[in-house]
């Protein structure tokens, strides 16, 4: 077999596809959740603390010099990334649970019972119990 004939019999199979379509589906949620956070929720939350741009906040460490850039820590940019985490994983969850909850199946039907005489268990159908020999009614 070629390589060329694997490849191809790889890249045709139902779960290489469906993980590709599942990657470029979840690259582009991610924008999505991105554009979200920074373009919806944060700035309601930096209005409501003070008219504050998280995107912005940074701690400098070193200064711009002529021989080197800025050392700077941007965790404002950190705690968009954080929010943004959170939302992707809440939907995730909820999509997963909801899938769950439609995948379940009913509860099986018995297909024992007790003998009322012994306690014991014996199929559904038993006319007479097996343990103790005891007659039963018919339920």
């Amino acid at each position: 077999m070629s390589l060329l004939t694997e490849f191809r019999d790889f890249a045709v199979k139902g779960n290489a596809v469906d993980m590709a379509v599942g990657i470029i589906v979840g690259g582009a949620f991610g924008k999505v959740v991105t554009s979200l956070v920074n373009d919806v929720v944060m700035p309601p939350i930096g209005m409501l603390l003070g008219r504050v741009d998280f995107s912005s906040l940074s701690i400098t460490l070193q200064e711009k010099s002529e021989k080197a850039a800025a050392v700077v820590i941007s965790y404002g940019k950190f705690l968009n990334t954080i929010l943004d985490f959170l939302i992707v994983a809440l939907c995730i969850f909820l999509v997963i649970k909801q899938l769950n909850r439609l995948r379940r199946t009913p509860p099986a039907e018995p297909t024992t019972k007790t003998c009322p005489q012994c306690l014991s268990t014996i199929p559904l159908k038993a006319v007479r119990c097996a343990h103790c020999t005891s007659p039963l009614e018919n339920s």
